[in-house]
């Protein structure tokens, strides 16, 4: 059957009656009068040749058809409005809650510093973050957007940069490095106390790969297996500034342990740089103001950190 652009009006009518199983209810909601409603049922009822409602002076219901039709209509009108809702949106000031899935090194890095600057530009957004360390499904989970480290992402995944690429530093503090020597190879890696990283989310422990400097290009994996086993970053990170161990961490974020000298860079030949953190949202199509303007944001917090280069910090050690 043709669907004429008249039956349309007649059909969304039809579903906001079904739904509130009230011809006063859905008059009121959408600001018609009764009678306007009834006549559009009924012109509808004729023009399928079907009865949609029983409806008594007091009780109202849908027949085994009207069921039937309001099962179809009711998800694809959902989708219509919020796609209508969002396309509006792209054009007004962002506005409501962001849910955002990150790691929570990516969430100390790109998310804390800058939150105050981020929810005074924008104070109709409200912002929620749940950390994991695990690759979320944002869809699934009813997130919004999510934020990752590019080589985890699947390459299908609708995502942004938010830092330049990043190198895996593998660091100490000066006085561990007294008393133990300074690696020169991952090899040597054997003869020092290496403090290990479990990820929550899998229970695995966080390998170490290098690549060799040569032409060979060979890569490593090294295992650690030290005093220590962590599940937060922090607090491994605050066991290497006491010189229990040596740790693998992100460069830019112990850019200021490394400038102020609190812990020393090894291997930096073997560890080459890989992409860095991405914001992944389900999709491009009608993006809601409010994460534009996150993703801008961020965007813009990307560029400061690309003048943060390792070229500005002390030379590692490689004696």
């Amino acid at each position: 059957m043709k669907i004429e652009p008249a039956l349309l009006a007649s059909l969304t009518w039809f579903a906001h009656i079904a739904r509130h199983r009230s011809f006063t209810k859905a008059a009121t909601e959408m600001e018609v009068t009764r009678g306007a409603l009834s006549q559009h049922l009924k012109g509808l009822e004729q023009q399928l040749n079907v009865r949609l409602l029983n409806r008594t002076t007091r009780h109202m219901s849908l027949t085994e058809e009207g069921q039937r039709l309001l099962d179809v209509l009711a998800p694809a009108l959902t989708a219509i409005e919020r796609a209508v809702s969002e396309l509006g949106e792209t054009h007004v000031e962002p506005s409501g809650l962001i849910r955002m899935n990150a790691s929570r090194i990516a969430t100390r890095l790109l998310i804390e510093p800058h939150m105050g600057e981020f929810l005074a530009r924008h104070p109709k957004v409200r912002l929620e973050l749940v950390m994991n360390d695990g690759l979320s499904n944002i869809v699934a989970d009813g997130m919004d957007a999510g934020i990752r480290l590019g080589a985890s992402l699947d390459e299908h995944m609708v995502a942004v940069p938010v830092t330049p690429p990043l190198e895996m530093a593998i660091v100490g503090s000066p006085e561990y490095f007294e008393r133990h020597g300074i690696p020169k190879t991952p090899a040597d890696l054997m003869q020092h106390n290496c403090l290990a990283y479990r990820f929550t989310s899998s229970g695995t422990i966080d390998r170490w790969s290098f690549t060799s400097p040569d032409a060979e290009k060979r890569i490593l994996v090294f295992e650690p297996k030290g005093n220590a086993v962590f599940n937060d970053d922090e607090n491994m990170l605050n066991a290497a500034l006491q010189g229990v161990g040596l740790i693998k961490y992100l460069d830019l974020c112990i850019h200021e342990h490394l400038a102020d000298g609190r812990l020393i860079r090894v291997l930096g030949p073997w560890c080459k740089p890989s992409p860095g953190f991405y914001l992944y949202v389900p999709s491009r199509a009608q993006m809601p103001a409010k994460i534009r303007a996150l993703t801008d944001f961020l965007i813009e917090k990307r560029e400061q950190l690309a003048k943060m280069s390792v070229d500005a910090l002390p030379p590692s050690s490689t004696q």
